[in-house]
């Protein structure tokens, strides 16, 4: 599995900048608070593609060192297991429960997302190496329109073979296909729960 680099706009000792749009739920400083950690991440991405369904730790666990460890659960061995399920237990999923992501019965072994948390869509911005940050990305589509811009004002070569109306086609497009994909990546990629793997995970 590759790495993933992430990035990180506050400071916070935090693997990845993340976004709740429910701040009437939760305060911006909870959920960084909890999502940053990648296991938590991890465990509110698969309690999410359970549709608020109560899952086992046993469950959570496979998953989360699975993704953690970049293998097929059947190839884990019981030391990546046990590992995770001790952390799960012991700091991550009573964290989790005290900020109000989950609710976590011990005895039973059983968590199940909050009605909050189900409700709130939570983003990682996650950079798995191949990826252009969208920053650059329209910095890099700015700079060409510039240049496309003055090569038609001035008139010179090539620039010279485009009118005006073509350069304005030109820019509206790759400005709209740019935002659709904006979009996508945001809504449907990076947001935890969103795909079978979490943003982090690369996928091959």
């Amino acid at each position: 599995m590759a790495e993933a680099q992430t990035e990180v706009s506050n400071a916070v000792d935090s693997d990845a900048e993340v976004s709740s749009e429910q701040e009437s739920d939760f305060t911006r400083d909870d959920v960084f608070e909890v999502l940053s950690n990648q296991r938590r991440r991890y465990a509110i991405h698969y309690l999410k593609r359970r549709s608020g369904e109560s899952v086992t730790v046993s469950e959570l666990t496979d998953w989360v060192a699975s993704w953690e460890n970049g293998k097929e659960i059947d190839a884990l061995n019981h030391r990546e297991r046990k590992r995770v399920r001790n952390a799960l237990r012991q700091f991550h999923l009573p964290k989790m429960a005290e900020y109000g992501f989950v609710e976590y019965d011990s005895r039973r072994g059983v968590i199940e997302l909050t009605e909050a948390a189900s409700d709130a869509n939570f983003y990682v911005d996650s950079l798995t190496g191949r990826d252009i940050p969208w920053g650059v990305y329209y910095l890099g589509l700015s700079a060409v329109s510039a240049v496309c811009l003055l090569g038609v004002w001035s008139g010179a070569y090539p620039f010279s073979l485009l009118s005006p109306l073509l350069f304005g086609v030109f820019f509206v497009t790759a400005l709209s296909v740019s935002s659709v994909g904006h979009f996508y990546d945001n809504y449907c990629r990076m947001r935890l729960g969103a795909r079978d793997r979490p943003p982090e995970v690369d996928e091959e």
